[in-house]
């Protein structure tokens, strides 16, 4: 699957939900992905947002996260019930046991696997994830990375993305890994 193959040659056969990391380029590489298979691009934090009218910040100061895990939850249980599609979601959607269950069972799950040094290159200037807002973020972000591997591990697809990497290369590695699997088709 080369950088020319155009959207009109690609079937979706079921959506793909992105996990991974803040920072692991859920939302570049599955924009690009909707872009290349010509179908939605759904993002469950901002589907959150919108419904709730608040940024993700303020629904975890105002409510705390275990409200935000339930709503989330219920967003993608929503998106997931409607037409294939590319769905990022948030960094910890993956880990409940439940959402794993519910996703793998519609979707084909990537999980895209980001080292430290490039998940906090990508995160550290940022002030908009609120897991971060501690006195040393970066270690906050390497226990996340550690205590969350396992959970990411039990993906159907792990793509590892480079640093070096462009948009497209990384999104021509998903592809390829899915065309493997029949989850992505080419259209004669």
């Amino acid at each position: 699957m080369g950088e020319t193959t155009p959207a009109s040659t690609l079937r979706l056969t079921r959506t793909i939900v992105l996990v991974g990391m803040m920072g692991a380029g859920k939302t570049a590489i599955g924009r690009a992905l909707s872009a290349r298979l010509g179908v939605p691009f759904e993002d469950s934090d901002a589907e959150i947002e919108v419904a709730s009218k608040l940024s993700i910040s303020e629904i975890f100061d105002r409510y705390g996260e275990p409200f935000f895990r339930e709503k989330e939850s219920q967003v993608i249980a929503r998106l997931l019930d409607g037409p294939p599609c590319i769905l990022s979601t948030g960094g910890g959607a993956w880990l409940s046991p439940h959402n794993r269950a519910f996703i793998a069972e519609r979707a084909a799950v990537v999980w895209l696997r980001a080292d430290l040094a490039t998940l906090w290159n990508r995160v550290k200037h940022k002030d908009t994830r609120p897991l971060l807002r501690t006195p040393n973020p970066r270690a906050t972000l390497e226990n996340l990375l550690i205590a969350r591997t396992p959970a990411y591990e039990q993906a159907e697809f792990t793509v590892q993305t480079r640093p070096e990497w462009s948009i497209d290369q990384t999104t021509n590695a998903v592809l390829q890994d899915l065309a493997k699997a029949n989850v992505v088709e080419t259209l004669a």
